[in-house]
């Protein structure tokens, strides 16, 4: 493929317009558009852009890799190639059971860039996370967007930075020992500057889901469709040199062909792995709790290395803020907690209230590992999209706050943390745009409104996504991280991180392996890792539990005590490696 070659089987006609000339394009076969073989295009830096049947104005082209005027201009050529790479010696751990940072671009520093970003790498080598993911970072419309309102999948957004500046973050990141995961969006487009239907059929002829039209994955025309999607998440691997990918709501990936999509790019990921030599991975958010998602091909699973457990999230929610509305009220007990730390999901073929009938099936757990489920006790969603927008540091005092700490980095699972939680970022996380349309916008914000009152919220408390303090309150700010008890919390995080990866028990990948005991009355619960127990106090008062002798490896309150049983003092947890193989 030519670098002005486009797929757009709808023209009739197309001119490209580069470097300020215009050349008439000829038909190929497939739908496809090329120049013609005497076209003298300059090289090197070339802005261009695509005139169908005649229209006045260009558009951007689909595999656009800069939009230096934003997603209504022009596209700008990028060779990836001119970027000197210095990460020959990485070694990617691969979805280990490793701990994952999720940070949004736009709101992790003052700045907002990905070069401010890379300046942060050493605080997280510093904290021991082993991959930082980037919330989507493709290019939209206006100055700051959540990153989900994304156009053109193959730019990087310009206010971040652009491609060259992507390519420093990854290299960067690697230099400081740390993977990076790529948040990418397939399941549909933002709302301003879609030009995709005006090429060819990318979407379905029927049918949406709650954030726009379906993406066309098993009509008529939709293998180069499937292409696109396929040879994008190829380019995050090959020309940024990035680890692993996020595939965002895979539920919305209507696909009714013999081979999902999903197991497509699996298969594409894997055969790039081997080409590259280096492992490459894939994590999708699911709601189906459905297992053959991470079960292997050759098994007739989808072939993903992990994939999202909510029910984590919501089982320890629950337990900590004592809210049960919505999805959240089948979680109302530490029964809930105990059986997602046993067996990876609450619903597996259990009734969900939430959706009024039966969901999910169990984990097969000779064949799924406790490394693919990606848990956490907050993300952006999970934040985002309360009516405020407000963190459990909103809420919760130091004591709850350090059990959701010790909860996910002693989980089963590969843990992933919200930027800011930490610390207990002061700072909320609220839903922001910035659509440069009025209508747009005004709609964005009523629709805002409509949404959080059928939920029964104060519309007073909730903030106008248009407004720009709504996404500046959301920089997170890191005087805090020396202060008070932020600072107690971060060096907590610090200290099971590093426990985490010192006691081998903590990511053992065996899920057979992992044993809960608890009592629903007086709030306590063991998670038991062979000879390490994790013991958490729910309760507002000390409770006193056999836990058997051994040593306390780690306690969040001074006040814990190891004499035969365990004290643990209201509202926290402890570590301890039980007495015999292992134990100083």
């Amino acid at each position: 493929m030519s670098r002005f070659d486009v797929w757009a089987p709808r023209a009739e006609s197309l001119e490209l317009l580069a470097a300020g000339r215009q050349y008439a394009m000829e038909r190929a076969d497939g739908g496809w558009w090329r120049l013609p073989e005497d076209a003298a295009v300059p090289a090197g830096e070339v802005d261009y852009g695509y005139r169908i049947d005649g229209a006045d104005k260009p558009v951007a082209d689909p595999r656009s890799r800069r939009q230096p005027d934003g997603v209504h201009g022009l596209s700008r050529t990028f060779d990836p190639a001119q970027h000197s790479w210095t990460d020959a010696g990485w070694r990617s751990p691969g979805l280990s059971g490793g701990v994952i940072y999720e940070l949004h671009v736009g709101t992790f520093t003052p700045e907002g860039t990905l070069d401010a970003a890379a300046a942060k790498l050493d605080y997280l080598a510093g904290l021991g996370v082993d991959h930082v993911e980037l919330l989507p970072v493709n290019a939209f419309n206006g100055t700051h967007n959540w990153g989900y309102d994304g156009v053109l999948w193959y730019a990087v957004q310009e206010s971040y930075g652009g491609p060259a500046a992507y390519q420093r973050f990854v290299d960067a990141a690697h230099r400081q020992g740390i993977g990076v995961i790529q948040d990418v969006v397939y399941n549909h487009l933002g709302p301003s500057g879609n030009y995709l239907p005006q090429f060819g059929p990318y979407f379905a002829a029927a049918g949406s889901n709650p954030w726009g039209d379906s993406i066309n994955l098993d009509g008529p025309e939709s293998d180069e469709v499937r292409r696109y999607i396929v040879d994008n998440a190829l380019m995050w691997f090959r020309d940024f040199h990035v680890d692993g990918l996020r595939l965002d709501a895979v539920h919305a990936l209507h696909d009714e062909r013999a081979v999902h999509i999903l197991e497509e790019l699996s298969a594409a990921t894997d055969a790039c792995a081997a080409e590259l030599g280096k492992p490459l991975f894939l994590v999708a958010e699911s709601d189906l709790n459905n297992p053959r998602m991470i079960e292997s091909r050759t098994r007739n699973g989808l072939g993903l290395d992990g994939q999202w457990s909510d029910d984590f999230h919501h089982a320890v929610h629950v337990n900590l803020t004592g809210e049960t509305s919505g999805y959240y009220a089948d979680f109302d007990s530490l029964g809930a907690l105990a059986k997602v730390l046993a067996g990876g999901f609450f619903h597996d073929g259990s009734y969900s209230s939430f959706r009024h009938r039966h969901h999910g099936r169990p984990i097969d757990k000779e064949h799924v590992t406790t490394r693919q489920l990606v848990v956490c006790t907050q993300n952006h969603d999970q934040i985002g999209n309360r009516a405020a927008g407000d963190r459990l540091s909103a809420t919760l005092d130091y004591g709850s706050l350090a059990l959701a700490a010790v909860l996910n980095l002693t989980s089963p699972f590969t843990p992933m943390l919200f930027m800011g939680e930490e610390f207990a970022a002061s700072t909320p996380w609220q839903f922001f745009t910035s659509h440069p349309e009025p209508e747009l916008g005004e709609a964005t914000s009523q629709g805002r409104l409509r949404e959080f009152e059928r939920m029964g919220w104060d519309p007073e408390i909730v903030p106008d996504p248009q407004d720009e303090s709504t996404f500046t309150n959301s920089k997170l700010l890191w005087s805090e991280v020396e202060e008070g008890d932020h600072a107690r919390l971060l060096q907590l995080y610090r200290e099971l991180i590093r426990l985490r990866r010192q006691e081998p028990e903590l990511t053992n990948p065996d899920l057979r392996a992992v044993a809960v005991d608890f009592d629903e009355d007086r709030r306590w619960l063991l998670l038991r890792r062979g000879r390490v127990t994790v013991a958490f106090n729910f309760a507002e008062d000390e409770r006193r539990i056999e836990a058997g002798p051994g040593r306390l490896l780690l306690a969040t309150d001074p006040d814990a005590k190891l004499d035969g049983a365990l004290t643990l003092p209201r509202k926290s947890a402890a570590v301890l490696r039980r007495q015999g193989e292992g134990t100083a």
